[in-house]
């Protein structure tokens, strides 16, 4: 989940622990509040990924761990 102070534009990206580009979660306007973005990852493998978000000009990210 995301909180956001006003209107802006959101992108939340989502990269493997090579680098690669594995997914864009979100890329749209969003209003002010508390948001939740769903990810299907049934077709990845377990492991290490990272997700980026950016809203405006924060920038954010972080580790994440995918088990199956």
């Amino acid at each position: 989940p995301f909180t956001l102070p006003n209107e802006t534009a959101v992108r939340l990206t989502v990269y493997n622990m090579a680098g690669e580009k594995i997914a864009v979660l979100t890329d749209s306007a969003y209003p002010a509040g508390k948001h939740e973005v769903a990810w299907n990852a049934g077709k990845l493998s377990s492991g290490v990924y990272f997700y980026r978000l950016e809203a405006g000009a924060f920038t954010e990210t972080k580790k994440m761990m995918l088990l199956k």
